[in-house]
């Protein structure tokens, strides 16, 4: 009997696809649910009201429960509301089919602003959703080809041909390093990176790693050209949630470019030495130079990294010592021989 004494509690209520809302005091769930369909001309049966916040239904049970002036959702039959996600899933929709009139109204309202700061918020805006990653030939979105050479006629090509020439200034590191091998190791060192040269040509210098047409296990990338920051070298992840499409259009594929693949354990100061020593310490022993090779040119050693999360510091870390040479064969032992009857 209590109840009847309380204060009227207060909310602010909108329809699902509305933005508009209105202040509504109500004692029930029912009478704020009346009030409601009242304002927004809605039809009363099956309808219901749910937190904005979460999508949980409002009932008479948890009705005062629920602190004054939070913000209700009211459904109608049929209607579903999963939370405040359901706004950003809405809103993140725009980029992914973005409207000509919002790309226009979003260019108008760059041309008119002053502040340096919504300045860069509607060019970022107006960058992202001018963004025409579903193309792929030179036909279909020639300004993402500005500045390249003809010869390149699709986008694949062109990211292939990138991480291609990334991957062959780090044999020419390798080969560089040859003078400063010892005279009796000089000339197998240089057998090694003939080899490397070669197993790099049958992978056609791992191109795929940015192709977005190679294979899941091969790409860095999503199948629309989303790459994401793998983090610094002493990182499981990137904090900052990096990522780029440089399918979208030419200024991301530029930007693309200050991307780095960092070598976790690093290539000048720590793997082409061990190489060499590795190679002048033989004593009979035989080189495992793919391992050498997979720290050099493939993922296993290397990570995407955005510009800021790449650390220009001394990594400290060493070759494993237990993969430099291959394992020792066992000799077989000889049958003891029969002996007669």
């Amino acid at each position: 009997m209590m109840s009847v004494f309380r204060k009227p509690k207060t909310f602010k209520l909108r329809a699902l696809h509305s933005q508009q809302k209105f202040g509504v005091a109500g004692k029930s769930c029912q009478e704020v649910l009346r009030k409601g369909c009242l304002h927004f001309q809605l039809p009363a049966p099956g309808s219901r009201l749910c937190l904005y916040e979460d999508g949980t239904e409002v009932t008479e049970g948890y009705f005062w429960s629920i602190p004054d002036n939070s913000e209700l959702v009211l459904l109608t039959k049929g209607q579903t509301w999963e939370g405040y996600v359901s706004d950003i899933g809405r809103f993140l929709s725009v980029f992914h089919r973005p409207h000509v009139g919002v790309i226009q109204a979003a260019r108008q309202l760059l041309s008119d602003e002053q502040a340096p700061l919504r300045q860069k918020l509607l060019a970022d805006l107006l960058h992202t959703i001018s963004e025409n990653a579903a193309a792929e030939t030179r036909a279909e979105d020639p300004p993402w080809f500005e500045g390249l050479e003809s010869r390149f006629r699709s986008k694949c090509s062109y990211l292939r041909f990138s991480c291609e020439s990334r991957i062959r200034s780090y044999l020419r590191e390798v080969s560089a390093h040859t003078p400063a091998v010892g005279a009796g190791a000089r000339e197998e060192f240089e057998q090694v990176v003939d080899a490397m040269g070669q197993k790099l040509r049958a992978e056609k210098y791992n191109g795929c790693y940015f192709d977005r047409g190679a294979e899941a296990g091969s790409r860095l990338c999503t199948p629309e050209g989303w790459f994401s920051c793998q983090g610094p070298f002493d990182a499981a992840s990137c904090a900052s949630r990096h990522s780029i499409n440089p399918y979208g259009n030419r200024e991301s594929r530029v930007l693309f470019s200050t991307w780095n693949l960092d070598h976790v354990i690093e290539k000048k100061r720590t793997v082409i030495p061990a190489l060499a020593a590795a190679i002048e310490g033989q004593d009979g022993r035989q080189l495992d130079w793919e391992y050498f090779y997979g720290l050099l040119f493939t993922s296993a050693n290397l990570k995407l990294v955005h510009v800021a999360c790449h650390k220009k510091t001394t990594h400290g870390l060493s070759c494993d010592p237990r993969r430099v040479y291959r394992p020792r064969a066992e000799p077989r032992k000889k049958r003891a021989a029969r002996k007669g009857p």
